[in-house]
């Protein structure tokens, strides 16, 4: 009946130990409740000594963190755990008084740590040395006796026993600034490099560490309805240009990709609404005693894929924005037309997909993805002001900055085109509405963009303060050290995220101001009733709106004829009038059948037109086969159409006699030949009136 004592009494420490060995394998994903150990709190004053193990010292009082970093006692405790086994074998007499010197150091003035002498260290560690291997314990790496001061004193000394009676009549406050320390709710697995307030392997809480959730529920709300406006604006905007790709051409063809940009920005926002916090937010672990955290870096596969289409089509709108005033610099000032500029189409492509493709790769790099608990997406600069500063502050506005003297540049070019050349009336009008339409186009992107850059910098002075106040409003129910010496509290108010957000998304709503016209409304029209322009040379008719050469003559002489310009091209229209054009009105009359059947040969090789000026006489109008004569890569310029103006009223100024004496002879010879094309148009015409 005795013989299995003594086994079982030697098994017995060897069970405690290596329970205390499980327990200390599993304390990384154990955690205590944060209900109770907020109670526990002390503010970092002198507290009343609770470890187990250490009652019954010469002091009764201590202070957290202790030198292990250990933010609380019950911390303390289970990292101590290990130890219970040898303390209680009385491996070593001064075992227990160097653990207690280190998981609950004496209460001293603040700023003055007392450390064990080394050679309490070696003494405890020399003693215990052998049961710890037989155990299976090995002596930890903070504990090494080497970081201990060399000195033979006992611990505590009595110097430190007076301050700690003083400290415990009259508890102190901190005096130093223990940082900020990563609740254990808020605890992240290491491998997935997450970093909060510079704390690695820690992620903030989700949905939201600042706003109460009535107001999240509001602004995500708001934020949803917001996005389908600007989707519906920028998708109009979009299926009007496939309409008819050939009304948008450059300079104003960027506005299109701009378009499309912001339509898959909205589209993400639109995600992100309907998503809530699914994506931004990883979900909470009751049995770990993990909180909802924020989502970062590019494990969650749907937060990677929404961070890289919101923030890439971000970039890449404000970029075409450029582009669009680079554009629209190059028709004012250097005076290029459409086809010259859109030959630098494929550099322009580059440039605004290119760069931002760039910088969403190395945020990917750089694992700079953060979940967003107000709108349910996932952007940068979120948390990390250095990615706020280098990738959203910096591309933003050194857009605005080359955007704007571009686009200044090319308004005060138009504007000297305006007052110092003269043009018709009609004319005038036409660049003074493109000024106009410019200007407000501009106005309606920059004052959004500008309130977006605005708000980002404000975030950028003021999130340090957010972040302090939210700790020290926070470190008791967390159970974490609170700053110290705080000067200056302040909460973001909400409204401020509110107005960023509208700003994101108004910005891509100007695009349809830009294709609001009447012709709009007629091209959709036309695309409901199913009516499609499938011939050619009409089509170009009808873009150049040249009246046909035989229903200029059969027409009344009284009759003005109305010009109308098509679409929202910014070039003018020529006003000069073709040679052969000229030549056929001024050929002497040499017989009716002959002039009939040249008229009709000339009437097939070209498409002119008459205008009757004030005065009543009628000259050529626009041509378009001189256009299409002109060299590869050239567009009638404004300077060209001024020349051309000119050159027409020198022509008319040398013809001013001929030109009705020559066109009553033509008109005779129609009316005198027999059977002409002519008179067959007539005849058709009235048999089908």
């Amino acid at each position: 009946m005795m013989g299995p004592m003594p086994s079982l009494a030697m098994g017995l420490p060897r069970l405690l130990c290596v329970s205390a060995l499980m327990a200390l394998s599993v304390r990384v994903v154990e955690a205590i409740p944060m209900e109770s150990a907020a109670g526990s709190h002390s503010m970092f004053t002198c507290e009343p000594i609770t470890l187990r193990m250490c009652q019954g010292l010469p002091y009764n009082s201590t202070f957290m963190p202790n030198l292990l970093n250990h933010y609380d006692q019950q911390t303390a405790a289970l990292a101590m755990e290990p130890f219970h086994p040898m303390v209680n074998l009385q491996c070593s007499s001064e075992l227990r008084m160097f653990l207690c010197a280190l998981y609950a150091p004496v209460c001293t003035e603040y700023g003055r740590m007392t450390l064990p002498c080394r050679l309490l260290c070696q003494k405890a560690r020399g003693d215990c040395y052998k049961l710890m291997d037989m155990f299976g314990v090995t002596w930890p790496e903070e504990m090494d006796c080497n970081r201990f001061p060399d000195c033979d004193e006992a611990y505590p000394r009595p110097v430190d026993l007076l301050s700690s009676a003083d400290s415990t009549e009259s508890p102190i406050s901190v005096q130093r600034d223990y940082g900020f320390w990563c609740p254990r709710e808020l605890k992240i697995d290491p491998d997935l490099g997450y970093t909060f307030l510079g704390v690695r392997d820690c992620s903030p809480p989700c949905p939201n560490m600042y706003f109460q959730r009535d107001e999240l529920v509001f602004a995500r709300y708001f934020i949803g309805v917001l996005s389908i406006i600007c989707l519906s604006a920028t998708l109009f905007t979009f299926l009007t240009f496939l309409i008819d790709v050939s009304r948008f051409r450059y300079p104003e063809r960027p506005i299109i990709f701009y378009a499309v940009c912001y339509m898959m920005v909205s589209l993400v926002f639109f995600l992100g609404f309907l998503l809530e916090d699914r994506v931004a937010c990883n979900a909470e672990s009751p049995g770990r005693f993990r909180a909802a955290t924020v989502t970062q870096g590019s494990h969650n596969k749907a937060c990677t894929l929404l961070f890289m289409v919101l923030y890439f089509f971000t970039m890449s709108g404000s970029v075409w924005w450029v582009i669009l005033t680079i554009t629209w610099f190059l028709a004012a000032v250097p005076k290029w037309g459409s086809e010259a500029i859109e030959k630098k189409a494929l550099l322009f492509h580059a440039c605004a997909w290119g760069i931002p493709g760039c910088l969403t790769v190395t945020l990917l790099a750089m694992n700079k993805i953060e979940g967003d608990g107000v709108s349910g997406v996932c952007f940068v600069g979120l948390y990390d002001r250095t990615a706020l500063r280098w990738f959203l502050l910096a591309p933003l506005g050194l857009d605005v900055l080359v955007g704007v003297a571009l686009l200044l540049a090319g308004i005060l070019a138009l504007n000297r085109v305006r007052m110092e050349i003269p043009l018709e009336k009609e004319n005038q009008d036409k660049l003074v509405k493109f000024m106009i339409r410019i200007g407000v186009f501009s106005v309606l992107y920059l004052v959004p963009l500008l309130t977006v850059i605005s708000c980002y910098l404000y975030e950028n002075s003021y999130r340090s303060v957010w972040e302090t106040t939210w700790v020290q409003e926070r470190c008791r129910e967390y159970h974490i050290p609170c700053p110290y010496q705080v000067q200056q509290t302040s909460r973001p108010n909400m409204s401020l995220f509110l107005i960023k957000y509208l700003m994101m998304l108004v910005v891509g709503i100007p695009s349809v101001f830009w294709v609001g016209s009447k012709k709009t409304c007629f091209e959709w029209a036309g695309f409901f009733q199913g009516r499609r322009r499938k011939d050619v040379v009409n089509e170009s008719r009808q873009v150049l709106q040249e009246p046909d050469f035989a229903q200029l003559l059969l027409r009344d002489p009284n009759a003005p004829i109305v010009r109308k310009s098509r679409g929202t091209s910014t070039q003018g229209t020529s006003t000069h009038a073709s040679s052969t054009h000229l030549a056929m009105l001024d050929e002497p009359p040499s017989g009716s059948t002959s002039r009939a059947s040249s008229i009709r040969s000339k009437r097939s090789s070209f498409h002119g037109s008459l205008h009757r000026s004030r005065d009543g006489r009628y000259t050529a109008g626009s041509f378009r086969a001189v256009e299409e004569r002109l060299p590869y890569g050239s567009m009638p310029r404004l300077s060209d159409h001024l020349s051309r103006h000119g050159s027409t009223q020198r022509l008319e100024s040398q013809s001013r006699h001929s030109s009705i004496r020559d066109l009553s002879n033509v008109t005779q010879a129609i009316q005198s030949a027999p059977r002409n094309g002519i008179h067959r148009v007539q005849e058709e015409d009235a048999t089908v009136a």
